[in-house]
């Protein structure tokens, strides 16, 4: 049996490095990291990606797939539903490293078998409405740095990144305490409070201070 971490970074700021720490820390051993960077999880289907293509070729039954959680394998329903139902055919064993999700094809319970199908439909909708949230929040973010381009003052410098701005997006959209996301970002609480209550205003700072 090989455990596979498939990481996968869409932005500068974002790490494979950081995922795989997070799943060591999470107790799984991983064997070997495939990743694929700077590619959208929204536009490009695993199977179209580089890397995404090797898994693939790489899973045997019995073998087990971790990602941080669904998004990395994609931000679209369709796509994130097909590649996970895929896998559990083929007798791969599917785990997230949030929330410690496990997707396997093992039950032929009908009523378990729909729990799970449930379960991972919808958090492949959620991946895909995050996204959908980000891009509203960042356009409004632009907007707003554009409206105010000429102005001097643009407040105090935000304390977190846009990689660490996902990261509490993701969370809060899994339902996490903002003590929880605190300790897991390092921001204060009153900042996790601050995004979680105006999500554009957030990314609007970091587009100031970007411009």
């Amino acid at each position: 049996m090989t455990t596979i971490l498939y990481a996968r970074v869409s932005t500068a700021e974002q790490t494979i490095g950081h995922q795989r720490t997070q799943a060591e820390a999470a107790g799984f051993h991983i064997d070997e990291v495939v990743a694929d960077e700077g590619v959208s999880g929204v536009t490009t289907r695993l199977a179209e990606r580089p890397q995404g293509r090797r898994l693939f070729d790489m899973l045997r039954r019995g073998d087990v797939l971790v990602v941080r959680w669904v998004d990395r394998l994609g931000r679209n329903y369709e796509d994130v539903t097909d590649t996970i139902r895929e896998f559990m055919r083929r007798g791969v064993v599917v785990r997230t490293v949030i929330n410690g999700m496990v997707f396997d094809g093992a039950t032929t319970d009908p009523v378990q078998m729909a729990v799970r199908d449930s379960l991972i439909a919808f958090m492949s909708a959620t991946a895909q409405a995050q996204a959908e949230a980000t891009k509203d929040a960042q356009r409004a973010g632009i907007a707003h740095a554009k409206a105010n381009a000429g102005e001097k003052y643009r407040g105090r410098k935000p304390s977190f990144t846009a990689d660490t701005l996902a990261q509490v997006r993701d969370m809060l959209g899994q339902g996490a305490n903002p003590s929880v996301i605190s300790a897991a970002t390092g921001l204060s609480r009153q900042t996790v409070y601050r995004i979680r209550d105006n999500p554009a205003e957030a990314e609007a700072s970091l587009a100031t201070w970007a411009a």
